[in-house]
């Protein structure tokens, strides 16, 4: 039977240790820890860096695990279990608000809609189911953006459109959305996508209490905003919404 091979059990074993303890370490702390030399650690970071596994804060020169690990975590969580755990909530969720329900996902660098419930009325609707959404400026994108640091990554790497007249492109003032975003749980998009249609949405986690999509409702400004903003019985049913599927998943009550 084939050995193991040395370079990737110290590979592991380096990102084991990033994993605990200390958020971030220093080249030294790494390779003391780890009873390595420091060339052979910084070879390790360096080739983790460049995959992505790594990332090197510029600053204090210490190295924390990177985005692309929650990729692959992520990738665990099939869409189609996600979306079936999401299927009883999204119709209460649609019901309940008298809005267009939706779930969407991360997916080359935009918003996939894997779920969407129609409005419950008798007007004229399209089912959206495989469509994208973009990142900057919807409710879905928003949240995503906010709480996965891989959306995070990817909309700062895009350009920020402006779709309407509304739609917030420059960088700073777009961090300063996320950091709105992070701060109240939840996200919105006040015709800064479609004129006249709003939206709210808020994050869904897994057992281990990374974001894995987001769920909201979307509709006429007029039916959803007051003169405060995003009504707050729809941003309390969205976030109850997602509460529920994120239990659903393992993430329990938070």
């Amino acid at each position: 039977m084939p050995g193991s091979i040395q370079s990737l059990e110290r590979a592991a074993a380096v990102l084991r240790l990033l994993a605990g303890g200390e958020r971030r370490l220093g080249l030294s702390d790494v390779a003391s820890s780890l009873g390595l030399a420091k060339g052979t650690t910084h070879g390790i970071l360096r080739t983790l860096q460049q995959e992505g596994f790594v990332e090197q804060e510029p600053v204090s020169g210490k190295y924390q695990l990177g985005a692309e690990l929650l990729r692959l975590g992520n990738s665990y969580l099939d869409v189609h279990e996600l979306r079936a755990r999401a299927l009883v909530w999204t119709d209460d969720l649609a019901r309940s608000s008298g809005e267009a329900a939706y779930l969407g996902v991360l997916h080359q660098h935009g918003v996939l809609i894997v779920h969407h419930v129609f409005r419950p009325d008798d007007g004229r609707q399209v089912l959206e189911v495989g469509a994208m959404q973009p990142l900057h400026s919807t409710a879905l994108g928003k949240v995503l953006s906010a709480f996965d640091p891989v959306a995070h990554n990817e909309v700062a790497e895009g350009e920020l459109a402006a779709l309407t007249a509304r739609t917030v492109t420059g960088s700073a003032e777009f961090e300063s959305v996320l950091e709105l975003t992070r701060s109240r749980g939840w996200g919105s998009d006040l015709e800064e996508t479609w004129d006249g249609v709003a939206s709210v949405a808020a994050p869904v986690y897994d057992r281990r209490r990374m974001p894995v999509g987001a769920v909201g409702v979307t509709g006429a400004v007029e039916r959803l905003c007051d003169a405060d903003g995003i009504r707050s019985r729809l941003v309390a049913a969205v976030r109850d919404c997602a509460r529920a599927v994120s239990r659903d998943l393992g993430a329990g009550r938070f």
